[in-house]
């Protein structure tokens, strides 16, 4: 017959065993799902949409693998923001803000037309891909 002691010395081991693998999914699952960059010379395009409609287009060869250092290559393109902690938020493109406070208005990440998986910063860049950076705002 098993001791009360015994009994918290299996419950612990069990937790510790639970613990583990629940670590080693953790890092499994990161690798699996990651943002994959692309190294190398890529032919990209990076347009901005502006609040009026307006758009500004800029073809690069980068060998950059985020869109942030591609952004960075650009002479002509103009990105002020800041950093919440975590995240790096485009305030402005070109002298354009976009104050989402005031009207929920903010600068979003498009790929090749779809909604951005990843912010400005982690963003990866892929050959071939086209870019957006456009002003929208947030209505429910």
């Amino acid at each position: 017959m098993k001791t009360n002691d015994t009994k918290s010395k299996n419950k612990i081991f069990l937790a510790i065993i639970l613990l583990a693998i629940l670590v080693i999914a953790a890092i499994v699952m990161y690798m699996v799902f990651k943002q994959k960059t692309s190294q190398g010379s890529k032919a990209i395009t990076v347009s901005v949409v502006y609040d009026d409609g307006s758009q500004d287009d800029y073809k690069i060869r980068t060998d950059a693998e985020y869109l942030r250092d591609v952004t960075d290559e650009i002479e002509e393109l103009e990105i002020d923001g800041h950093y919440d902690g975590t995240s790096f938020y485009i305030d402005a493109v070109n002298g354009v803000t976009a104050d989402y406070d005031a009207d929920g208005a903010y600068w979003a990440i498009y790929v090749d037309g779809e909604y951005g998986n990843y912010g400005f910063e982690k963003q990866p860049v892929a050959d071939g891909a086209a870019y957006e950076i456009r002003y929208e705002v947030w209505t429910e």
